[in-house]
């Protein structure tokens, strides 16, 4: 059987080579990690909640304006998206001080800040992903002027639609990351939204009860992961009752059946 070419792996997701130019498959990891990747392990199913979620996100948000990669879901764990060129910045949007930025400034986790803030940390592992500035960005031409005023104006439209969004279901929107990427044609490139929106990279805290139900329950060894981004899904309306107990359990097989149809008969030119 002919195997999918692999172009990338991350913490979090594998890239194959699409069945169309200009296309790749996400395929959606149960591996967790934290700081840095200083700490890993598992969430059972995670791969396949994320999944679900970042698509209901992404067709959200594509219906409100906003450029995306996504174009379907093919399994449980993998859908297919736009192939992108990947600008090297995680956008990070804070509505309420938590994580770094409350060490960072001493402030204390939950408060409110006074307005938006958005941050940007150029993507580099080996550095620690680093907080970087505007002129940075523009110093060392990771974004172009005009890329920078798409991409914050998509971040505020982001959150203030999305913050609606998980309010509606009694989730308090507090910070996320982005990442957006060069869609070309021909020598012309627009600026798309990339990646995935999951509770991997962001916070989200239950309205009344302040219960953390996302990867920081990973990250603080505060356990209940698996029931953490299961809730979330549920509140969503993404997860169906049969995948409530066990999603990962439904994986093999669903993946199996895709990767058959996925097969090409003829070789790739």
């Amino acid at each position: 059987m002919s195997r999918r070419r692999q172009l990338y792996e991350g913490k979090a997701k594998i890239i194959y080579e699409g069945p169309e130019p200009g296309t790749v498959i996400q395929y959606f990891k149960d591996d967790a990690t934290a700081f840095n990747a200083e700490k890993r392990g598992t969430i059972n199913g995670k791969g396949v909640i994320n999944n679900r979620i970042s698509e209901h996100i992404f067709t959200r948000l594509s219906h409100i304006g906003i450029p995306t990669h996504f174009i379907r879901r093919l399994n449980m764990r993998e859908q297919l998206v736009r192939q992108v060129e990947i600008i090297p910045l995680e956008v990070v949007v804070r509505n309420v001080a938590a994580g770094s930025i409350a060490k960072r400034l001493g402030i204390e986790e939950g408060e409110m800040l006074p307005h938006t803030l958005i941050e940007y940390y150029l993507k580099a592992d080996d550095l620690g992903d680093p907080l970087v500035s505007e002129e940075h960005i523009a110093c060392f031409n990771w974004a172009s002027h005009e890329e920078m005023m798409d991409i914050s104006s998509m971040a505020i439209r982001i959150n203030d639609f999305l913050s609606g969004l998980f309010a509606a279901v009694d989730i308090r929107l507090v910070d996320f990351k982005l990442e957006f990427g060069r869609l070309y044609d021909g020598d012309f490139s627009r600026v798309i939204l990339a990646d995935e929106f999951s509770p991997d990279n962001c916070r989200l805290w239950d309205m009344t009860t302040n219960e953390k139900l996302d990867k920081d329950r990973f990250r603080r060894d505060l356990g209940g992961e698996e029931e953490a981004y299961q809730e979330v899904a549920r509140r969503l309306g993404v997860l169906q009752k049969d995948e409530d107990n066990s999603p990962g359990e439904v994986l093999d097989m669903d993946a199996h059946r895709s990767r058959l149809r996925q097969t090409p008969n003829k070789p790739k030119k």
